[in-house]
């Protein structure tokens, strides 16, 4: 702690008390032009005695000590004008029951005002030093100019002009509106539209002041504005970076120090998420919460935001040693009061499951754990079913037996009408978990439904990342393939906030906004790297792999939509199937999979899922026979 920290506070109270002191001092020769009568002279005595009694009080009273003068605003003069005419008026009060009527009366208006002027002044003063350009030299300082001229560009401006170890000195505005065109920001002049970057580089590189870089200060900016931005700035030939969102500002020290440069997840331009935290808080604070998968990217990022609620205990439970390790660490070392236990386990056995559940009395479960690669698991179908299908029933059945309050399973827009076996099996770990039981369920069971995630593990993103790295080519599989995509953090926050408001058995679909065709994210991509697609770095076309759709659909025909206090969450509740008849199924499925039969477990599947497009996967009427014979299926009329 600095000593002006640590005595900052009596500085200001002095500072105070000095000017309640001159202003009626001032008020006092102001009135007597400069020369007080000696009989007035008890009158100025009483006044300064009665100003250093009332005026302190009623200035702490309204919280004009705590502010910060650096940052006075128009709310803290609103305050400073509460707090002097209150204090005046205790002033006034405290004259006249002193010295009646023969106090001057003209002295409690001037002490008023040269009051409210002194207190307004100084911190007036210390805010104009601080936003003062320093007077160093330009030599060493960056030349920028600011794209945008709204709120965050002020705070930006404010910032840089605070701060002359930040060596950035801006030149001028860009804004697309023609209203603000020559409107002067803090002394900044807006000096031309985006569209106009490239001539108004020209225009300061002729008069000696090279721009080395834009900074976009549009944090809510939609997708389209922020590609615009992008193609001015590239067509000046100037670097450009951004600020963040308010999502990233809340998480960092100060605005400057998170200028970036231009992501992939700027360009989708997606509104910053409300969420009702009291809700959340309500469901997971002091409870006992697990996490399947909890290692994985969506399962991680859930412990990160459950963890920030406070509840009793955290159940990471995780079958990756590695995973589990870094997150507990990092969780551990960030929280270190938080409760988190990493459990080894796989949901595929159902005793472990159990054991886990039962010994850390688990209130709620959120099963992110599932096999996620669309082309790896069209080769590996026992696998995908083990997992994302006998795991998803053991959970439910365990978490049934122990009475566990809410279960969320995280699902896929790959799961409506799907064409690949980990659609498939998504879609079928939806129905186990929607199933109707025979009784009121003491669980309530919901589904959420999203699609592809920006940044998580195996995404398209870090494989384009790693393909520009490498020089390219930068491969897409078809030049008409479009994807839905979440950040992350968003798609948790709506599962957090979806775990709120299920009754049981729906399943719900997070607005996903426009999807997205993947060859212009390759392209966007490629251009924030500083390169030239089709130029410096090729776009091959692939070919759709095996499962590949080349769209994706978030609900099913015949799925109701029920309606949501949330606007980026949607409800659907389908044809559920009786828990007896799933149950009846499961044992069927496993008898398929204890004999390894591949052909016999997929058509059984499309027994429950007929929406099922296997892209080609036709069985033969002689498998199904040989299948029929062996764990005695009736299959008939479902060959597909």
């Amino acid at each position: 702690m600095t000593g002006y920290t640590k005595y900052r506070g009596w500085m200001v109270t002095l500072l105070q008390v000095i000017i309640f002191g001159f202003s009626v001092a001032a008020a006092f020769a102001l009135r007597f032009e400069f020369s007080v009568p000696g009989v007035e002279l008890p009158h100025l005595w009483q006044g300064l005695a009665l100003a250093m009694l009332v005026k302190p009080g009623c200035f702490w009273f309204f919280g004009c000590d705590r502010a910060g003068w650096r940052y006075f605003g128009v709310r803290d003069l609103l305050r400073l004008g509460i707090a002097n005419a209150a204090a005046s008026i205790l002033f006034v009060l405290g004259g006249i029951l002193i010295s009646g009527g023969a106090f001057p009366r003209s002295i409690y208006i001037l002490d008023f005002l040269i009051c409210f002027f002194c207190t307004t002044g100084a911190r007036l003063a210390i805010r104009i030093y601080h936003e003062s350009p320093a007077p160093a030299a330009k030599a060493g300082c960056r030349n920028v100019l600011i794209y945008g001229a709204g709120a965050a560009a002020i705070m930006l401006l404010r910032e840089i002009r605070s701060n002359p170890s930040l060596h950035y000195r801006v030149l001028g505005l860009l804004d697309d509106d023609p209203k603000k065109l020559g409107m002067e920001l803090m002394g900044v002049r807006v000096v031309g539209r985006g569209r106009d970057a490239a001539v108004i580089v020209d225009r300061y590189h002729h008069h000696a002041e090279s721009v080395h870089e834009i900074v976009i200060a549009m944090p809510s900016a939609s997708g389209s504005a922020m590609n615009d931005a992008l193609a001015n700035c590239r067509a000046a030939g100037v670097p450009c970076k951004t600020i963040p969102g308010v999502g990233e500002l809340l998480s960092g020290k100060v605005l400057s120090s998170q200028i970036r440069d231009v992501s992939v997840e700027d360009l989708l331009g997606r509104q910053q998420i409300t969420l009702d935290e009291s809700r959340v808080r309500s469901s997971i604070e002091g409870k006992s919460v697990m996490v399947s998968g909890g290692g994985g990217s969506i399962g991680s990022e859930l412990c990160r935001q459950i963890v920030s609620f406070h509840p009793a205990r955290l159940v990471i439970f995780e079958r990756a040693e590695s995973d589990l390790f870094r997150i507990h660490l990092e969780l551990s070392s960030r929280n270190g009061t938080a409760n988190v236990i990493p459990v080894i386990g796989d949901i595929r056995e159902p005793g472990r499951v159990e054991q886990v559940i039962r010994k850390y009395e688990v209130d709620s479960i959120y099963h992110a754990a599932a096999y996620k690669h669309v082309p790896i698991m069209e080769t590996h179908i026992l696998e995908a079913v083990k997992n994302n299908i006998f795991g998803t029933y053991n959970l439910v059945q365990a978490a049934s037996k122990a009475g566990v309050a809410d279960f969320l399973m995280i699902s896929s827009d790959k799961a409506v009408h799907p064409s690949s076996i980990m659609g498939l099996t998504k879609r079928v770990a939806e129905l186990i978990v929607t199933a109707v039981p025979p009784r009121p369920p003491l669980t309530k069971f919901v589904c959420v439904r999203f699609g592809n995630v920006l940044g998580s593990n195996g995404s398209v993103v870090p494989i384009f990342r790693q393909q520009i790295a490498a020089g390219g080519p930068v491969t897409v599989t078809h030049p008409e393939m479009k994807r839905y995509f979440m950040t992350i953090r968003e798609a948790v926050q709506l599962v957090l906030q979806a775990s709120t408001m299920g009754k049981a058995s729906e399943i719900f679909v997070l607005e996903m906004g426009e999807p997205v065709l993947i060859v212009d994210l390759a392209r966007n991509m490629i251009r924030l790297s500083g390169h030239q697609p089709d130029g410096d770095i090729e776009i091959r076309y692939t070919g759709l792999r095996p499962g590949e759709k080349l769209y994706e659909e978030l609900a099913l025909e015949g799925e109701n939509v029920v309606p949501t206090d949330h606007e980026k969450i949607h409800a659907y509740v389908g044809l559920r199937k009786p828990s007896n008849e799933i149950r009846t199924w499961m044992e069927e499925l496993q008898a398929l999979v204890a004999v390894e039969d591949e052909f016999g477990v997929l058509n059984h599947m499309r027994r429950l899922v007929p929406e099922y497009d296997g892209g080609g996967r036709e069985l033969e009427r002689s498998d199904l026979t040989r299948t029929d014979r062996k764990v005695g299926v009736a299959t008939s009329g479902n060959s597909d």
